[in-house]
């Protein structure tokens, strides 16, 4: 399956990933052709109601895997490792890394690099396929300051290319780019030789993802703001507004990444 997503980026072809909680939507997810579902620790807002992932659990993270799993057998399937994981030891992220392969995950992301490196290698080193999450990283809100893009400045943006490098060398399979300058992101995906994925990344990655939830244009902020005061992230796009129908949204965004039709312009940096 994860050769797969190799093959097609070295051939150009985009690969358009989407958040996914729960069976029913794995399988629509499954039926319009998306080729990875990411079960996020974005539960924890959309699902949940908070204001950040930082509450979310391995216990949570197994669940929604195992449904997800259940409604979309033949796709690949990607889990987020939560917050407290994976920073520890290697032993430890290691033992919770393999109970996200055992709920149906093929393969698991962290987020950061400098120690995640160390991490990342050992995972792979033992089996564990891994997406290094690299930009703004949400478990790091808080010391990163809020929701704010990175990789700004010439410093900024050489350290994230050498982090992707180094990420790369430890074995990840994938590297996901978040809020960051499209033109970075473009330089690195090809500079390194394993499929990106953007996220508020610009269009020069391998693929894309997007959060189910804004994708519908259903509000996904935390519980206590009101949805009329909410703002989806410049990054999202509603494909439901023009389409009619979750299928045909889920389908439409599939043919947009696929095409290069999204992202476009305005939801980059």
């Amino acid at each position: 399956m994860l050769n797969n997503l190799l093959t097609k980026a070295r051939s150009g072809e985009k690969i358009a990933m989407l958040t996914c909680y729960d069976a029913t939507f794995a399988k629509l997810l499954a039926l319009a052709g998306v080729d990875v579902l990411l079960v996020g620790d974005s539960l924890g807002m959309v699902i949940q109601g908070a204001s950040n992932t930082l509450s979310v659990t391995m216990q949570d993270m197994i669940y929604h895997t195992r449904l997800v799993a259940k409604g979309a057998p033949a796709s690949v399937i990607m889990t987020d490792m939560p917050a407290g994981s994976y920073e520890q030891d290697v032993e430890t992220a290691l033992t919770n890394a393999q109970a996200l392969i055992a709920a149906g995950a093929h393969l698991v992301k962290i987020e950061g690099a400098g120690d995640m490196v160390a991490t990342a290698r050992y995972l792979v080193e033992h089996g564990v396929p891994v997406c290094a999450h690299l930009g703004f990283t949400p478990q790091s809100v808080e010391k990163l300051g809020g929701y704010k893009i990175q990789g700004k400045t010439e410093a900024d943006a050489q350290r994230m290319l050498a982090d992707a490098q180094a990420m790369a060398a430890a074995g990840v399979c994938m590297v996901l780019f978040e809020m960051i300058p499209a033109a970075l992101a473009t330089q690195i995906t090809q500079t390194i030789a394993v499929p990106t994925i953007g996220i508020g990344a610009g269009a020069g990655c391998s693929g894309q993802v997007l959060v189910l939830q804004d994708l519908l244009g259903i509000y996904s902020g935390p519980a206590e703001t009101l949805p009329q005061d909410y703002r989806a992230p410049r990054f999202a796009q509603n494909f439901l507004q023009q389409a009619g129908s979750v299928q045909l949204a889920l389908q439409q965004y599939v043919e947009a990444v696929k095409t290069g039709r999204f992202p476009q312009a305005q939801h980059s940096y």
